[in-house]
């Protein structure tokens, strides 16, 4: 048996976090990014972020912040890890990271196989990797928390310099098979756990946890 990890992305009540824990996640993701319905202000994130037991690595998600907009979150509470989910350039991630010495995920959005090719210079600059599916060129579409998925067998049969999640529609019906296509060992959900955007449940978080690991059963 193969352990596959779990992070739960777009946490906004103390329910859907205390499910997260008690159900197995690995990571409990919170979205500072004001245009998402997933996004908790700096305030309410530290409330929530103080109540992570041990165990359970809290991630930041951002989007093409500013310094000021990482001091704002980062005074008011510990992360294990900022995500960044924008446009940031490897440059800018490298910054990042230094500047706040703290373990940093860069997002990589996929809809053809020639997306794979800005893994190499993420990958020297970030802790961790982020597969996600590309959005739809549209102004109202989100960075990520879309429900898409993107066609997992470009990542089959590949492997990269650093540890990587596996994001993008992901649900507990299709987790088993986009861990079997992929390779995947950590999988990340948001909107696949919601009744409506920005409103996830326990029930959903308990079943897609489930799921989790019964992919990892089957995974050799």
């Amino acid at each position: 048996m193969s352990v596959v990890e779990a992070k739960i992305c777009g946490i906004r009540t103390p329910e859907v976090l205390e499910a997260a824990a008690e159900h197995g996640a690995r990571w409990a993701g919170f979205v500072f990014y004001p245009p998402s319905p997933r996004s908790v202000g700096p305030d309410e994130g530290a409330q929530l972020v103080q109540r992570v037991p041990m165990g359970l690595l809290r991630v930041g998600l951002f989007v093409d912040p500013t310094d000021e907009e990482l001091e704002s979150v980062l005074n008011r509470m510990p992360l294990d890890m900022i995500q960044l989910h924008g446009a940031e350039t490897p440059q800018r991630v490298a910054a990042i990271r230094a500047r706040c010495a703290t373990s940093v995920m860069k997002a990589i959005k996929i809809a053809t196989i020639e997306d794979l090719a800005a893994v190499p210079n993420y990958a020297d600059v970030s802790d961790w990797l982020l597969f996600d599916a590309k959005p739809a060129k549209s102004a109202t579409a989100l960075p990520g928390g879309n429900g898409l998925a993107f066609d997992w067998s470009m990542l089959s049969g590949r492997s990269w310099p650093k540890p990587w999640m596996l994001a993008g529609g992901l649900t507990e019906a299709n987790v088993a098979e986009a861990v079997a296509r992929t390779g995947a060992t950590t999988v990340d959900v948001s909107s696949g756990i919601e009744e409506r955007p920005g409103y996830k449940t326990p029930e959903r978080v308990q079943r897609f946890l489930a799921a989790v690991r019964a992919a990892g059963s089957v995974v050799e």
